[in-house]
This record gives structure tokens, C-alpha cells and sequence, in this order.
């Protein structure tokens, strides 16, 4: 815990907050600091509570149990108007800008200077370049339209618009994820002017570099739970890491690699060879090759790139740049359909709003690629369907109450296994699982880590990405590390890796990286 002068008062202080939603608490009796001229970043893994606690900074969530103070007086942050009254304004990830208006018109919206007659323009556009001109934009036309600047330009005409009520603390959430290396400098250096100009920023991000290079402190959630507040510069990366997935560096160096020990190298043509395949602002361009009968492991943080090059090896999201080759023949796979066709799937990291179908049976949802991949002039007959979730009903232990029963009716582990089933009843080649057991008890892991192996044991080459470095030390026979967005290294698997290796690689700073 960073000790600040005690003539320094807090512009913000949040005391024992806690949040419930729907029953459920999402943040316990958590604390925060905010002081002027401080950039702070809030860091933890995926459900960590850091949204959360945004909003509830920001007046979205109700708080209820705790104190906050601005200025050393307590206020009740009723919704985000009574927020941005006490000072506190934000920019969000996706930027809410309006693309057909202009940049003063995108900066000043809800603030325009009116007259009698409506809106004056003239002083309205003076207010938004003093706004621009804070953050070193003082240079843009204000009449430009926003749909022309690039990524970076649009995020800080959106921070503009939110220092336009000259607040005393600017939260942003995720600024950097659609920005590219460049663009996070141009923002950055903005950062810094506000931060000398005595504003408290909340900086909240994934990206381990990007917090070291911008922040003066970190405070640490893990699952609703404050785990600390630190100085930056005497925060060790990896004791930050190990803070954010609740293992302690003494615990992890005692697992060791599971990985069987006759493993051999693989040999031959990849089944799969992405070469420079890259997507500007989300995954700088890299190489992979899936051998047959291989797991290759994505190590990584939430946002380091893995989820993101896994929907690019699949056609789920589009590349930019390099080539593919399956069988040493270059294909395009611009879309999920296409790369099912070829025997390549990707089972979502999110069951519910990218595999799961609620509405639909047991049976629908694990026949569904199946029959895409057939086309709906050759329906699966039901025969068929009910022999297939036979199979995986039995294979997989999935507990329902029958293949017609609605998919909602199930476990979130049975969902999964549901979900695992749909792509295995395909006969993949190559599969992409982005964390198949999240969320998911231990008897269900247990049977999903089961099948992963079994899968390659039968040939299948797969790509297993999961936040859990134990099972990806478990399962992989290699594995690829990643960082802010790129991969900085492949290891192979056997008796001298360890989870503390991964968390090393990640750790070191870029010149070790190199």
C-alpha cells in the first residue's frame, strides 16, 4: 500500500463499497483512492469487478453499503448526472461518437452554448477547440467531420467531449483495445497533459505494459474482492500477476508440467500454417503452425491477443494481413462457414451470446454446425440426431433431461458440454476452444480436459486457450505466449515447464521479451 503525504487529501475516496445485482454480490466492501494529478489503474482478471466498480463511480449502480468522498465530503452518487455534478466524468471502450456530426458538434453535445434563438454556434466551437487544445488537439478543424479521423483521433475527441464539464477525475475504461502502438503514444501523450494539469485519471485496462508505462498506482481486484493498492513503480509484474489469478509465486513454482513425458516433437506438413495473419488494432501480424494429433496452448491475460488471434485462425473475425494454408494449399476462410467446411471450428468463449441457443433442444443445438456444414437440402434425420447426442450425452456425461429438452433447462457445465459436442460431431481437423471450462465445476472440467486429450490422441490438431495456466500446462504439448496483443514466444511442453514459466515470459518487460 503507497503511503501519500498526510496533508494530501484524496479528490476521491471510496470506503468499504459494495455492490449487489439481483442478489448477487459483485463488489465486496471495496476501497479506492483517487488523488490529483495521478493516473491510477484498476487492473484484475475477466469478472474481476472492475466494470463494476466504474459504474458505481460513474452513478450507473446503485451503491449499497459503503462511503464515497469527493473532496473529503460524502456524496450519494444517485445516477451519472449527479456523477458528473461532483466532477466525475468518463470515456468509455466503444466510442459513442456520432459519426455524421462534427467534431464540435461530437465534443459539445449536451453542452452547446444556446442563445434565445438556439444553438451559437460560434462561441460553441470556441469551447470545444479549448477542449481539443487540452489534449493537443487544438490543431483539428472543429467543422471536420468525426467519421474521417482515425481510431485513436476519435477516442481522445471522445475524452474532449467528457472534460468539457472540466471535471476532477476522468475515468476511462479500456481506451487502448481497438488502438494500434502508435495510436496508444498519441493517446498517452495526451494522458500526461491532463495528469499535469492536476486531473485524477482511472485508467482501466488488460494491458500489463500499457499500465506500467502510464500509471503512478494500481489497484488490484480479484472476483469482487479488493486485493490491494500499490505503487506502480514498486509493484514486481509478476507479483501482479499472480495478485490477479490468486495464486502466489511460492504456490506456482510447486506445479510442474503434467504433460506426459513421451511426448515427441511433430513432424511433417502442419494441417494448418498461418503465416503473418494479423488484424490492425486488435493482433499484430504472427506465424502458427497446428501439427495433427497436437494441443497447442494459448498462455496469456485476458486482452493479451489470444481470444483474438483463436477468431482469426477460425474466419470468425476477418484478417488483414498474411496467408493461410491447410495441407499446404492457401485458403481464404472469410467467415465461420467457410473454415467449417475445411473441418476447422471454434467453440466461443462466451456460451451465450456465441454458442449456446437456449431456445433450442439438446439435440438441435449439438446437430446444429453439422447441418450447416450439409446444407438444409440433406436434413439430418432424427434418427440421426437422437444417435448422435446419444453418443455425447454418453461420452461427455452431459446431464439432461432428455434431447428434447430446452438447452436453458441445463448446467452452465452441461451447456458447455453441449457446446463441445456441436463441434465434435463435425469430425474438426483443427479445433479453436476459447476457454471451454469457464464457469464450469470441477467434475465438468475434468471430463472437458478428458475429451481435449482424447481429441488429439485421435488426430485432431487443437488450440486450447484458457486463463487457467495449470491446464494449459496440463493439456498442451506447446505452448504460445502472449502479450498486449501479440504473441512473444512458443515453449515447448515437458518436465522442466511450469506455470511460473509462463508467468515469467509474461512478466518480463519488452527489452527481455526481445
Amino acid at each position: 500500500m503507497t503511503a501519500k503525504d498526510a496533508s494530501t487529501r484524496p479528490v476521491v475516496e471510496m470506503t468499504g463499497i459494495t455492490v449487489e445485482i439481483d442478489g448477487t454480490t459483485v463488489l465486496h466492501d471495496i476501497d479506492l483512492r483517487l488523488f490529483a494529478g495521478e493516473v491510477h489503474a484498476l487492473m484484475g482478471g475477466n469478472g474481476a469487478g472492475k466494470s463494476s466498480l466504474v459504474k458505481a463511480l460513474t452513478g450507473a449502480y446503485r451503491i449499497d453499503r459503503g462511503v464515497v468522498r469527493i473532496d473529503g465530503e460524502p456524496v450519494v452518487l444517485s445516477g451519472p448526472a449527479a456523477a458528473e455534478a461532483a466532477g466525475i466524468a468518463a470515456a468509455f471502450q466503444d466510442v459513442d461518437l456520432c459519426g455524421n456530426l462534427s467534431i464540435a458538434e461530437n465534443v459539445m453535445i449536451g453542452h452547446e452554448e444556446r442563445r434565445w434563438y438556439g444553438i451559437s454556434w460560434a462561441p460553441t466551437r470556441r469551447r470545444a477547440v479549448a477542449a481539443l487544445d487540452e489534449l493537443g488537439l487544438g490543431h483539428l478543424d472543429p467543422r471536420q467531420a468525426v467519421s474521417t479521423l482515425p481510431p485513436a483521433i476519435q477516442q481522445l475527441v471522445a475524452i474532449a467531449r467528457a472534460m468539457v464539464t472540466h471535471p476532477k477525475v476522468l475515468v476511462l475504461d479500456e481506451p487502448t483495445s481497438s488502438l494500434d502502438a502508435d495510436e496508444v503514444a498519441t493517446l498517452f501523450r495526451a494522458l500526461r497533459r491532463l495528469r499535469d494539469h492536476g486531473i485524477a485519471i482511472l485508467f482501466v485496462s488488460h494491458f500489463l505494459e500499457q499500465v506500467y508505462a502510464i500509471s503512478d498506482r494500481i489497484t488490484v481486484l480479484r472476483d469482487g474482492v479488493g486485493q490491494g493498492e500499490y505503487s506502480t513503480r514498486e509493484l514486481d509484474r509478476a507479483v501482479l500477476i499472480a495478485k490477479m489469478i490468486g495464486k502466489d509465486l511460492t504456490e506456482l513454482r510447486r506445479i510442474g508440467s503434467e504433460r506426459r513425458a513421451h511426448r515427441a516433437d511433430p513432424t511433417g506438413e502442419p494441417v494448418y500454417r498461418a503465416i503473418g495473419v494479423g488484424r490492425r488494432g486488435e493482433f499484430e501480424a504472427t506465424d502458427l503452425e497446428l501439427h495433427r494429433g497436437e494441443v497447442v496452448g494459448f498462455g496469456g491475460l485476458r486482452g493479451s491477443g489470444r481470444s483474438e488471434l483463436g477468431q482469426l485462425l477460425a474466419g470468425v473475425a476477418r484478417r488483414d494481413s498474411g496467408t493461410i494454408r491447410i495441407d499446404g494449399r492457401d485458403v481464404a476462410l472469410r467467415n465461420p462457414a467457410a473454415a467449417l467446411r475445411r473441418r476447422i471450428a471454434f467453440a466461443s468463449e462466451d456460451r451465450r451470446d456465441g454458442g449456446i441457443i437456449d431456445e433450442l433442444s439438446v439435440r438441435d443445438n449439438i446437430i446444429l454446425a453439422l447441418q450447416g456444414i450439409r446444407g438444409w437440402a440433406r436434413p439430418i434425420s432424427r434418427a440421426e440426431g437422437d444417435a448422435l447426442v446419444e453418443r455425447f450425452t454418453e461420452s461427455l456425461l452431459i446431464v439432461a433431461p432428455g434431447p428434447d429438452a430446452p438447452a436453458r433447462q441445463l448446467s452452465g457445465g452441461n451447456q458447455q458440454k453441449v457446446l463441445l459436442a456441436r463441434w465434435l460431431a463435425t469430425r474438426p481437423h483443427v479445433i479453436v476452444l476459447d476457454e471451454p471450462t469457464r464457469g464450469v465445476d470441477i467434475a465438468a472440467k475434468v471430463e472437458i480436459q478428458a475429451r481435449v486429450a482424447e481429441m488429439a490422441r485421435d488426430g485432431v490438431a487443437v488450440v486450447f486457450i484458457s486463463s487457467e495456466f495449470d491446464e494449459v500446462v496440463r493439456l498442451s504439448d506447446r505452448i504460445a505466449i502472449f502479450k498486449d496483443r501479440r504473441k512473444i514466444g512458443e515453449v515447448s511442453n515437458g518436465p522442466g515447464l511450469s506455470v511460473d514459466t509462463i508467468i515469467e515470459m509474461i512478466a518480463a518487460d519488452d527489452e527481455d521479451d526481445a
